[in-house]
């Protein structure tokens, strides 16, 4: 009998706990397990080069002749060697832009790489920059322009079908993709085949881009999608590399959405699909190389401002290198997102959070208890009970302390949730605000924030505003330079 009893009470009490010893309910949508990868690689580098590189143009007409493709010094190992060093984790080259010229040997069409000087119409770009990243441990990703201002048939039924074509022998023939780019700049003017003429075309409905998803897919089932009317990523709305600090991963799906430059800086808190943002920007001002430009790459401290108004507004950042005449990356470029990157490693190297005492207002449980977000494990994490919607951290150093950076990163396999947060910092026993410029909104994958230097015996972390539980994997405070 007082066997069955104390049963009896257990159970009860485990039908009390259950919402506490279970993990949080989803706040949907969530992303998927390619998405979260995805957006776990954080820095990626672009590749342009073709026709435009040798005829100091940006976007090519159609009517360069190919034969002008001609590098003195290729070397795609170079490339790959620069941007693992400064950190990059993989690449999406360039295999044909706007003017319709190949970098394989496409059977498509001549106005490829085999009518070129390059290795006696031999050579294969693709081939060689797939085999490099195989080589050194690189992601592999594509950007093939549906635009194209050479080909004949661009706007009659007859394309279509010859792109689709291009998708299949890139993506059948050069391996695992990580990232396919269909970009959005969609007729016009062009060569046309001849025909020099303006040609329109409905984007949403003329290119099948579900098709084109399919054929990607068959061969590269976790390739993230850009562009198009079936992303599983979105443009950030600009080119500047400048995502808003309030950057929810929800999205919309109709397209006009996927084209309102004001939203896709700052996603929608209701949106009914996971589109986390990417953010596109060339490390000189144009994304093809020019002389003229050499002047003009991006320094470490605009590199690195670049990273917070990206990677530390929740966005992951696709980095461009323009590759010369010779077919390198030049030497200037090389050295400054190198510089930077050791200033990242540098700036981020010692978290000072990680000999605090941590208390919080609500915990769900001792399996989610609020020092995980010490943790260098992404599954582990601090949650609240379901509905607590407000809740703190608080962070007791072992002495005063300076900070000047906190990173913060939600558990977003279970959903986006906060809204607005504050800091603040404990002096002699009095709590003062921590002044940023920054809005204190969203955190999503990860969020930087930056402030002046200020010391503290305390920081607290008032979460104010949530969608749903909060459900915190990772805080982290630094000084830098």
């Amino acid at each position: 009998m007082i066997f069955k009893q104390k049963w009896a009470a257990l159970m009860v009490g485990c039908l009390i706990l259950g919402s506490c010893t279970s993990r949080p309910e989803r706040s949907y949508p969530i992303p998927t397990a390619q998405q979260l990868e995805w957006q776990q690689l954080e820095t990626y580098a672009f590749i342009h080069f073709g026709l435009n590189t040798f005829n100091d143009m940006e976007w090519g007409y159609g009517n360069t002749p190919s034969h002008t493709f001609n590098p003195t010094n290729m070397d795609c190992e170079q490339w790959v060697l620069t941007l693992k060093a400064c950190g990059m984790k993989g690449v999406i080259f360039t295999a044909k832009h706007h003017d319709g010229f190949c970098l394989w040997p496409t059977e498509t069409t001549d106005y490829s790489i085999k009518n070129t000087y390059y290795k006696n119409g031999e050579g294969d770009l693709v081939r060689e920059l797939s085999e490099a990243c195989k080589k050194h441990g690189l992601k592999f990703g594509l950007y093939l322009s549906p635009w194209d201002r050479h080909q004949a048939e661009y706007g009659r039924e007859g394309y279509v079908s010859i792109y689709h074509q291009q998708i299949e022998e890139l993506v059948s023939k050069y391996g695992e993709l990580f990232e396919f780019w269909f970009d959005g700049a969609n007729g016009g003017n062009g060569w046309y085949g001849g025909a020099d003429e303006v040609r329109s075309i409905v984007a949403e409905k003329y290119y099948d881009y579900e098709k084109a998803r399919e054929i990607v897919w068959k061969y590269s089932p976790e390739a993230a999608i850009f562009g198009g009317t079936v992303p599983t990523l979105r443009w950030i709305g600009n080119e500047r590399g400048i995502a808003d600090a309030t950057q929810w991963c929800m999205y919309r799906t109709d397209y006009e959405s996927l084209n309102d430059e004001k939203m896709l800086r700052r996603g929608f808190r209701d949106g009914e699909a996971w589109l986390p943002a990417e953010v596109d920007v060339s490390i000189r001002p144009g994304w093809f190389y020019h002389e003229s430009e050499d002047g003009q790459v991006k320094t470490v401290e605009q590199l690195m401002e670049l990273y917070y108004n990206s990677v530390g507004h929740n966005a992951n950042l696709l980095l461009n290198f323009p590759v010369n005449k010779e077919g390198r990356i030049p030497s200037i470029d090389s050295a400054n997102a190198v510089n930077w990157y050791q200033k990242l490693q540098k700036d981020f190297s010692n978290n000072l959070l990680k000999n605090c005492k941590v208390t919080t207002s609500d915990t769900r449980s001792p399996r989610f208890k609020a020092n995980h977000v010490l943790s260098d494990e992404y599954t582990h994490y601090w949650a609240t009970h379901d509905g607590v919607k407000q809740a703190e951290l608080v962070f007791e150093f072992p002495q005063t302390t300076e900070l000047n950076r906190l990173m913060l990163q939600e558990y977003v396999p279970l959903g986006q949730n906060v809204e607005h947060f504050t800091l603040d910092r404990c002096v002699n026993g009095k709590w003062l605000p921590i002044e940023t410029d920054e809005e204190l909104t969203t955190i999503g994958y990860k969020r930087l924030v930056r402030f002046e230097t200020v010391r503290m015996e305390k920081l607290r972390i008032r979460f104010r505003v949530a969608k749903g539980t909060l459900c915190m994997t990772t805080v982290a405070g630094y000084l830098t330079e």
